[in-house]
């Protein structure tokens, strides 16, 4: 199950990572999902109007990529590591898809190199443990 869960873990890396909260030097804390936008924003260099487009596009792509994860979970599926990988690589690219209109190709190209440096986030992505058992 605890594989299960880590392959799962990987298919919501790309997007979800700009969703979810890191870990703040600051307080010692976790940042909000409009404090991590806001982030974001400023590496990338964004205009209001593309803040605004480039969330819709993280959230919706979060969205479906968390129905995908619930859905195999209340079927009992469990995935292979190589098909978690695919659909991880899927998602990344529809959403690299989406994002191109409206960035520019330096924002995009830095885009990309951020979810490349980043990875998956640690703790889960709501800043907790990921959902199952306690590993052992």
């Amino acid at each position: 199950m605890r594989t299960g869960l880590v392959a799962a873990a990987l298919l919501w890396a790309g997007v979800a990572m700009m969703q979810a909260p890191v870990a703040s030097a600051g307080h010692g804390g976790h940042e909000g999902a409009a404090q991590h936008m806001d982030h974001l924003a400023v590496l990338l260099d964004l205009t209001d109007e593309q803040k605004a487009q480039v969330q819709a596009i993280l959230e919706e792509q979060h969205a479906k990529m968390k129905a995908r994860f619930d859905a195999a979970r209340s079927s009992g599926q469990k995935p292979s590591f190589d098909e978690m990988k695919a659909q991880h690589a899927q998602a990344m690219q529809d959403t690299i898809t989406k994002l191109t209109p409206v960035l520019s190709p330096l924002q995009l190209k830095k885009f990309q190199i951020l979810m490349q440096e980043h990875g998956p986030p640690r703790g889960g992505f709501h800043g907790g443990p990921p959902p199952g058992p306690a590993p052992q």
